[in-house]
């Protein structure tokens, strides 16, 4: 990656950062197969909500099993979630992060909040439990250039902590991820993964791992 120079604010990485996350995540996380393997089956079964449910289904019972340790989700209650939003889905699947603006945010809230109630634990002890994480993952597959993902400890390092109001840190946290990739842009090299991606796997390796 060429030298970013100037950050735009403390939390954006240089390009050498970002680098160095991203080669910390490809040397320590091994599920990552599992990422590639359901945004091929969302790619494939697009358009088909049952089927685009199961491929959610593949990565979210795995890559959150902190959550759903204690019980899956409807998978019904996704794909009839997944049929009433097709149509801002595939809006916002055409986007991409740097064209993200204050008029998306209502359609965004509505999404949210949706999958919020659609992914959250179906029955057992722990039925109703939400997992905001889990929703910041599902919206990344479905629209991997304009959503970006979280965890727990990224979303309190950005100071979008989301025990209260979700949707809002959420929103926040979209800002700052636009922030971020306008400015490194311009530093990735042609044919590099998915903007997004890699800060996510920078994120993962800085602040959940503490690998750099």
């Amino acid at each position: 990656m060429k030298s970013s120079g100037l950050r735009s604010s403390p939390m954006t990485p240089t390009a050498e950062e970002l680098e160095a996350g991203c080669t910390a995540f490809r040397l320590h996380e091994t599920r990552d197969a599992m990422y590639r393997t359901a945004s091929f089956l969302v790619e494939h079964f697009w358009g088909q909500p049952a089927e685009l449910a199961d491929s959610l289904g593949v990565l979210l019972l795995t890559w959150n099993q902190a959550h759903y340790r204690y019980g899956s989700f409807d998978f019904s209650k996704l794909q009839r979630c997944l049929e009433t939003n097709a149509a801002v889905l595939q809006h916002f699947r055409a986007r991409n992060i740097l064209d993200f603006t204050p008029a998306d945010e209502p359609d965004i809230r509505y999404l949210f909040d949706a999958l919020l109630s659609a992914l959250c634990i179906a029955d057992g002890s722990r039925a109703g439990a939400q997992s905001p994480v889990a929703v910041g993952k599902a919206l990344h597959l479905l629209a991997p250039d304009f959503f970006p993902m979280w965890d727990k400890k990224i979303a309190q390092a950005y100071s979008c902590g989301y025990s209260s109001r979700p949707t809002e840190k959420y929103l926040a946290f979209m800002r700052l991820s636009k922030n971020m990739a306008c400015t490194l842009r311009p530093v990735i090299p042609a044919g590099s993964k998915n903007l997004l991606k890699l800060l996510d796997e920078y994120n993962y390796a800085k602040y959940t791992k503490a690998w750099i």
